[in-house]
Formats: structure tokens, C-alpha cells, sequence
């Protein structure tokens, strides 16, 4: 029986496709030759709709508090939102255009209905002219011709139907047609033997769009090959003795950047238009997508530092990445390290220090906790057999937890530390050893985290009951374990306060992570008020940065 067009059928859409992306993430990465032979096509995808779908869950929880259901426009447009500041590479800065396109159509109310074939056949056009915008070069036999065909395939299926779940079986037929041409288009296909990669995740899309509105769970099947079966290397393709490389891939370093530089920029639409015709002189790759203010840059340049002053210049750049290609292709791959520490961090002063520290942070901004993918993903970057996970975090339990069963699965020996804060974090990652056996560090990490008592100091946004009393929108708020415990007129007085209820039960070593706004003379104040109340106790500072919270504490 087919569904509506509406905002459960979006919430399902992205159910069905984070799943078929799921399965088919490792057979996508292993075609990926173009634009680069990086091997990562379907784990870029799956991590940027992994971001679109928790913000689409997001939307439905924030209306399910107010007793009420997201509209179409609420659940396109958190999924659109959501894959912009999650994407991933240059697929899935693609795909967060190709999304943002169709919401400029369903998010707005026509004639005939957001949710009407017609309005999804003007959907599907407006996403594959949207993507087309974004490329500063558009290539032909990549995801542009399959969103293309997809769009080609829904005008003609709404002459003959006024069922969106018909239109976009149409538009998935289509997009499969046209993803067996792809081979025939590019060459750097044709030798390596096989289809677009990232063609072939738009099509997994368009299927589990078609399975959400037709109820028939198993209509998205996913092509990978033109014309034989996946070899069962994790290589690009049948080898073809014409091709390039002797395993017929296109050599993904030969003559091309160095370096990836992805980052979210806000900014405006000149500053924007500038920028893309800077970082265009620089590099080659270049997709800018997104609009009113928020952007996703992806680029690929031999300068990743300019890639990023080019962005500083056009506005605030921020999450951001860069990832160098390496001389090694996926054959030659450097051996695994014997254990590395994976630990997510608020700020990047904290994530600098982590990573002096020799461990992989996972840096996360407020309110925009990691999916377990990207902790996955992390993982796999620590390249090592053995991993310690810190979440650092109450709320990423779960998260973490999932990742590191998913790790396992891939022959990753993933212990989770249960560190509640940064600060817990840091008294872990301070006490390891790679150089004892496996069993022993966990416990020693553990310990470490489990005898650090943690605070934080927050300012209230709003009035609202605590167990520390009424607070005010402006008042200082210090949370000990978790707890508000004191209610304070500014950060001095009220970190002294917590400090003073922190030490009442002892300790030797207080740490101190400061956030990027507070003032200069804090540490000193409260260094001070350590050493004069309490002296046999030693204090540490570290700079948070942006991101962290005003004032972290750690007492062991």
C-alpha cells in the first residue's frame, strides 16, 4: 500500500537508506576510483546520512514535548540540515546538496502539495540542478548524470501517475539505468570496470525513498557492478591491463593535491562566491554547498593552509578537517599499531592535547554529540589492533558502545572506558601504557577515570528549578557530577565555591580546563585559592579553547 509524501515518510526514508547504506558501505568503498582512489565513497555517505537522520529524529522529539507532529517541510529540512553540517567528502558534500534541492521544493507549499508527485518530480529536478551549481567543475558519469536521469525518469512517470510512491520508483529505475552507463562516460571507470560510487549511493537513496513510500521494504537494491561480479579484493575494479596502475586503478596521488580540507564556513553569499573562485585557482574537487549563511566547503589542494586562510578571509570557518592522501594506495597501507586511544573531546585545545598525547581526538561542538559512525570511523583511523574508547561523556554511552560492538566486527579489539567528562578522560589517557598487556591498561585507565571527580560551570540560559535551588537566565550554574550544586553571581566566586565542596573529600591534583571566553586572570585566582587553602595539593591548567564549556574541573 503506498504512503503519503510526508514527515513520517521522510523519518522511514532515512531509516530504510541509513540501513541499505549500511549493508552496501564497504562494496561502495571498495569501487571508489574517482575523484579520488581514497576507498571511502560509502563510509563518507553512510557518516553524512547518519548526521541527517539523527536530526531528523531530533525534529520529531522536539515536537513530540509540545504534543505535536514535524510537517513535511520540519522533517525535509532537519534531514537537508543535518547532512550539511555532518557531510563527509566530496559524496557526501554532494548528497547534502542534493537534499538541500529537494527541500527548497517540499519545504514550501505549491498548488498541488508538498507532497504530491508533481511537487516530487520538481524535487528531484530542483536536487540534481542544485548538485550541478555546487561543482565548480561538473563531470559527466558521476552522481550528477545518475541524480540527473533520476530527475528525467519522475517527469515522465507523473504524466502517467499521481502516486509520489510510482514517481520515485520511476526515479529509481532511472538512476539505475543510468548509473550501468557511467563506465561509458569516464573513463577512469571503463578501465577500472566498474560503476560511480557515488552514483551507486544515490541510487541506494532513491530506493529506500521508493521502499518508504511504497511499503515494499526490499525496493532498494543496489547495483555496484556494470557488467561483473565485485572482486573480492578491496581494490577498485576487474584489472585491466590498459589501466593505469597494474591493478587498473587510476593512481589516486599521481599528479593530484595532497590534501582534503573540508570545513563548515559562515559566511555570506559574496564572501562565498570570492571564496569559490579562490580555493578554484588553489585545488580541483571544489563543492561548495548550502546558503543563508551556513556553507560546506570541500576541496582538495597541495596548500591546505591557504584552503583554510581562504576561509578565515570569507567569514568564520569551523569542524574543520583535513586528511592527507598519502603516497600509500590501499595495498600499501602502513602496518597497525599494537593500541591507540580514541577519546571524543569539547574544544580543540583539548583535542591539540589529546593528540600530543599520541591518542585520536574526536572533537564535537555543544549540543552536537558524535554518531557512533563517526566514533567508528575514528577507530579505523587509529589504525591499530587494540583500542581504547573514551566517551567522555554519560550521554554517549550508548553511542560508544555501539561503535565499538561495530569495531569489533572488523577484528578491532575496542575496550570502552567509562570516562564521564574530559577531565576523566584526561586522568585515563595520563596513566596508559601501551607497553602493558591489554587487560591492565583497562584497568588502570578505568581506575583513573573512576577516581577523578568531575565539575563543570555552565551560565543558565533561562529560569528553571535545580537541585541546587531556583536559578536565573545570567547565573553562574556548577555541576558536580552531573548534578547542579551551586548557584553563583559570576565564574570566580562559584568555581572557588565547587572547589572548596570538591576538595572537602580530599585529593591530590586538581585540573583546571579553561573555556576560550573566560578571563585571563581566572586560573591565577583559582591557582591561588588552591595552593593557600589546600597545600598539599597541586593544580593543573589546560586551555579548552572553543566549544569547551567556561571552566571544567577535575579533582583526583
Amino acid at each position: 500500500m503506498p504512503y503519503p509524501l510526508d514527515a513520517a515518510a521522510v523519518r522511514t526514508w532515512c531509516e530504510l537508506a541509513l540501513e541499505a547504506l549500511g549493508r552496501e558501505r564497504e562494496r561502495i568503498d571498495a569501487i571508489n576510483v574517482y575523484p579520488v582512489a581514497d576507498g571511502d565513497t560509502g563510509t563518507n555517505l553512510y557518516l553524512t546520512l547518519e548526521s541527517a537522520a539523527r536530526a531528523v529524529e531530533a525534529a520529531f522529539d522536539g515536537h513530540a514535548s509540545a504534543g505535536t507532529a514535524p510537517a513535511l517541510a520540519d522533517a525535509i529540512g532537519a534531514m537537508a540540515h543535518g547532512a550539511l553540517i555532518g557531510a563527509r567528502g566530496n559524496s557526501g558534500t554532494i548528497l547534502a546538496q542534493l537534499l538541500r534541492g529537494m527541500t527548497q521544493v517540499l519545504a514550501v507549499a505549491p498548488d498541488a502539495g508538498p507532497g504530491s508527485a508533481d511537487a516530487l518530480r520538481r524535487a528531484l529536478r530542483r536536487a540534481a540542478a542544485a548538485a550541478y551549481e555546487a561543482v565548480a567543475h561538473p563531470v559527466e558519469g558521476t552522481v550528477l548524470s545518475v541524480a540527473t536521469a533520476a530527475a528525467d525518469a519522475a517527469e515522465r512517470a507523473v504524466a502517467e501517475t499521481a502516486e509520489p510512491a510510482e514517481v520515485a520508483r520511476a526515479a529509481h529505475r532511472g538512476a539505475n539505468d543510468a548509473l550501468q552507463a557511467t563506465p561509458g562516460q569516464l573513463a577512469v571507470l571503463g578501465r577500472a570496470g566498474v560503476v560511480d560510487a557515488g552514483g551507486c549511493g544515490l541510487v541506494a537513496l532513491l530506493g529506500a525513498l521508493a521502499a518508504a513510500l511504497s511499503g515494499e521494504v526490499s525496493a532498494a537494491p543496489v547495483a555496484i557492478r556494470a557488467d561483473a561480479p565485485l572482486p573480492e579484493a578491496a581494490g577498485c575494479g576487474v584489472p585491466r591491463p590498459e589501466g593505469p596502475g597494474a591493478d587498473g586503478c587510476a593512481d589516486p596521488h599521481a599528479g593530484g593535491p595532497a590534501f582534503e580540507v573540508i570545513y563548515l564556513l559562515e559566511a555570506g553569499d559574496a564572501q562565498v562566491a570570492r571564496l569559490r573562485a579562490r580555493l578554484d585557482r588553489l585545488g580541483d574537487s571544489l563543492v561548495v554547498v548550502g546558503g543563508d549563511g551556513l556553507w560546506h566547503v570541500h576541496v582538495h589542494v597541495d596548500d591546505a593552509g591557504a584552503a583554510v586562510e581562504a576561509g578565515i578571509e570569507a567569514g568564520r570557518p569551523y569542524r574543520i578537517r583535513i586528511t592527507h592522501f598519502g603516497g600509500a594506495t590501499r595495498a600499501e597501507e602502513p602496518a597497525l599499531a599494537a593500541r591507540a586511544v580514541v577519546t571524543v573531546v569539547p574544544g580543540a585545545g583539548l583535542a591539540g592535547l589529546c593528540a600530543q598525547a599520541g591518542a585520536t581526538p574526536v572533537p564535537v561542538r555543544p549540543g552536537e554529540p558524535p554518531a557512533s559512525g563517526e566514533l567508528v570511523q575514528a577507530i579505523r583511523q587509529a589504525r591499530a589492533r587494540e583500542v581504547m574508547l573514551l566517551p567522555n561523556d554519560p550521554e554517549l554511552r550508548h553511542t560508544a558502545a555501539a561503535a565499538a560492538e561495530q569495531a569489533r566486527t572488523e577484528g578491532v579489539r575496542v575496550a570502552l572506558i567509562p570516562t564521564r567528562s574530559a577531565v576523566q578522560g584526561l586522568a585515563a589517557l595520563a596513566v596508559h601504557e601501551p607497553g602493558r598487556s591489554f587487560d591492565e591498561d583497562v584497568v588502570a585507565m578505568t581506575a583513573a577515570a573512576g577516581a577523578t571527580r568531575y565539575a563543570e560551570l555552565a551560565v543558565a540560559e533561562r529560569q528553571s528549578w535545580t537541585m541546587a535551588g531556583v536559578c536565573q537566565a545570567g547565573d553562574v550554574l556548577g555541576l558536580i557530577d552531573g548534578d547542579v550544586a551551586v548557584i553563583g553571581p559570576d565564574l570566580t566566586r562559584t568555581a572557588m565555591t565547587v572547589l572548596d565542596r570538591m576538595l572537602s573529600a580530599g585529593g591530590e591534583m586538581v585540573t583546571l580546563v579553561l573555556g576560550a571566553d573566560v578571563p585571563d586572570s581566572l586560573a591565577d585566582r583559582l591557582e591561588r585559592h588552591v595552593r593557600e587553602r589546600y597545600l598539599a595539593v597541586d593544580t593543573v591548567v589546560y586551555e579548552g579553547g572553543e566549544y569547551a564549556a567556561p571552566l571544567l574541573i577535575g579533582v583526583e
